[in-house]
C-alpha cells in the first residue's frame, strides 16, 4: 500500500519504520531538510520537503493515488488539515494525530464531520497503558483484548514462585484459573511455549488471563500484591493530565510535581483534589518531601527520558518496594532501560505505532477474518492480535487438535457471546468469535494466515 507519513518526529519515524518494515510504499513529509536526512539514512522511503497542508506538497507526493495518509506533526490543527486537504484531493483514506486533552471529548465528532478513518492521541493511550499498570501493579504490561472481557498480562516469575522450576502443564494445571502462558522471554531469547516448557525464575512470561482472576492469580503463584494507593506523578504534562482523569475513578492519593508555575496554576485547576506541587521533581529533597519512601507508586512521565530513567533508578534505591513506571522515547535507551530496575516502560509512539498498524492490516484484506487489535509485546519479539472469525474462514467450525498451525503461533484466548475462554484441542472456533493470537510471526493480517497449509 502507498502511504503517506506527514511529520517525522519520535511518532512519525517509529510509524514509518513499521510500515517500511511490512513493505508499504512510504513517502515522509516533513519542513525539516536535516530530519528527512537522517530518517532516510536509515530507512527505505521517500522523503519530501514541504508543508503537508498544501496542496502542491501533497500532490507531489501523489496523493490521489494513496491508500492512506497519517498526519503526526505536533499540531492538532495542522494534522487535521492535512487530512482535510489529503481527502479532497483523493486520498483513499486519512489518520491525524489529535493529542490536546481538550479536543478529546469531541474527537468522534470532529472524525466525523472531517472524513477522518481513524484519529490517534499518543498520549492518552500513554496514559490507559500507565493506568492498567498501576491498577495491577505486579505486572509489568497489560494488554486488553476483547472490550477488556479478557487481558494479556507481561510479569517477571520472582524467586520461590510455584511456577518456576516446573513444566508449564503441572504448574498451571494445579492452579483455579482460565489462565495460559503465551510467551516466555528468557534473557535474549523468546519463546511460545508448548505444555512441556519450563519456566525459570526471572523469566519475563506473557499469560492471557480474565481481569478479574489477576490478582488472585498473582497470589496463588507466590509473586507479591499490592494496591496502589498512592501514587507522585512527576511531570506534568499532557500524559499526566490524562492519567489523573483515569486515577480519579480509583480515589488514589495523587501527587503531582511539575515545575513550570503556569501549568502547576493550570493543573491545580484541572484537579482539585489532587496535592500539586510546583517544584523540580528531579530533586532528591523534594521528592522525599513529598513522601517518596511512603508512597505506592512513582510514574516518571517528564519530558527526558535521561530523567525519567535516573528519576525511576533513584525511587528503586530509595524505596525498593515501589512500583516505578518509566515513560521513554528514545529508541537508542531500549537496551538500557531492558538490563536497568527500572520497573515498568511506557513507550508511547510505538502504542501508537501498533493502533496505526493495526488499521493498516486491517485495510490489506477487507475481506475475511481481519485484525481487530495488535499489541507488539516483549520488546517487540512478539505480535498479540485479535480476529474476528467470518463464515468463510479456514478455521471456522474445526477444533484446534484438527488444526495445524504455524511454528510460533499459539491461540491464546476466544470470546463467544461475550463470554470469553481459554481454548484447549477439543475446542472449535466458530464464526462470529473472537480470537487471540500470540505469535513470532510478523506481518500477519489475516486469522487463515496462522495455519500452515
Amino acid at each position: 500500500m502507498k502511504i503517506i507519513v506527514i511529520g517525522v518526529g519520535k511518532v512519525g519515524y517509529a510509524v514509518a519504520e513499521q510500515l517500511v518494515n511490512e513493505k508499504h510504499d512510504v513517502i515522509m513529509i516533513d519542513t525539516s531538510k536535516d530530519i528527512l536526512r537522517d530518517a532516510l539514512g536509515s530507512l527505505d522511503a521517500i522523503g519530501i520537503n514541504g508543508n503537508g497542508a498544501t496542496v502542491a506538497t501533497l500532490t507531489e507526493a501523489g496523493v490521489s493515488d494513496c491508500g492512506l495518509v497519517i498526519a503526526l506533526t505536533g499540531s492538532d490543527e495542522v494534522n487535521l488539515m492535512c487530512c482535510l486537504i489529503a481527502r479532497k484531493l483523493g486520498a483513499a483514506g486519512t489518520i491525524a494525530r489529535v493529542r490536546n486533552p481538550e479536543y478529546h471529548t469531541e474527537l468522534s465528532l470532529i472524525s466525523e464531520s472531517l472524513g477522518l478513518t481513524m484519529a490517534v492521541n499518543p498520549e492518552h493511550e500513554a496514559a490507559l497503558e500507565v493506568f492498567r499498570i498501576l491498577k495491577f501493579p505486579t505486572a509489568i504490561n497489560v494488554d486488553v483484548f476483547s472490550k477488556g472481557m479478557i487481558d494479556l498480562v507481561s510479569f517477571e516469575v520472582v524467586k520461590g514462585s510455584s511456577i518456576a522450576g516446573r513444566a508449564i502443564k503441572d504448574s498451571f494445571r494445579e492452579l483455579e484459573f482460565d489462565v495460559l502462558a503465551c510467551a516466555v522471554h528468557r534473557r535474549d531469547d523468546v519463546f511460545i511455549p508448548n505444555g512441556d516448557f519450563v519456566i525459570e525464575e526471572g523469566d519475563v512470561v506473557a499469560a492471557m488471563i480474565p481481569p478479574r482472576e489477576i490478582m488472585a492469580f498473582f497470589k496463588a503463584i507466590g509473586n507479591p500484591v499490592k494496591k496502589v494507593k498512592s501514587v507522585i506523578i512527576v511531570g506534568g504534562g499532557v500524559i499526566a493530565q490524562y492519567l489523573v482523569r483515569e486515577l480519579e475513578s480509583l480515589n488514589m492519593s495523587v501527587t503531582i510535581i511539575e515545575k513550570d508555575r503556569e501549568n502547576a496554576k493550570h493543573l491545580s485547576f484541572l484537579f482539585p483534589h489532587a496535592n500539586i506541587v510546583c517544584a523540580d521533581g528531579t530533586n532528591r529533597e523534594v521528592l522525599l518531601e513529598e513522601g517518596l519512601q511512603n508512597t505506592d507508586a512513582v510514574c516518571s512521565l517528564t519530558g527526558f527520558d535521561e530523567e525519567n530513567i535516573f528519576l525511576s533508578l533513584y525511587a528503586k534505591n530509595a524505596s525498593p518496594n515501589i512500583k516505578t513506571i518509566t515513560k521513554v522515547n528514545k529508541i537508542a535507551f531500549q537496551e538500557v532501560t531492558g538490563i536497568l530496575d527500572i520497573g515498568s516502560v511506557v513507550y508511547p509512539k510505538y502504542t501508537t505505532a501498533d493502533k496505526i498498524l493495526q488499521h493498516v492490516r486491517a485495510r490489506q484484506n477487507n475481506v475475511g477474518s481481519s485484525v481487530e487489535t495488535l499489541y507488539k509485546i516483549i520488546d517487540n519479539k512478539v505480535e498479540a492480535l485479535e480476529f474476528h472469525v467470518a463464515e468463510d474462514s479456514l478455521v471456522a467450525g474445526r477444533t484446534l487438535l484438527e488444526m495445524k498451525l504455524r511454528e510460533g503461533v499459539l491461540i491464546g484466548a476466544v470470546t463467544r457471546d461475550k463470554k470469553p475462554f481459554i481454548p484447549h484441542g477439543l475446542d472449535k472456533l466458530m464464526p462470529g468469535d473472537s480470537v487471540v493470537v500470540v505469535t513470532t510471526i510478523t506481518g500477519i493480517s489475516d486469522l487463515d494466515s496462522i495455519l500452515e497449509e
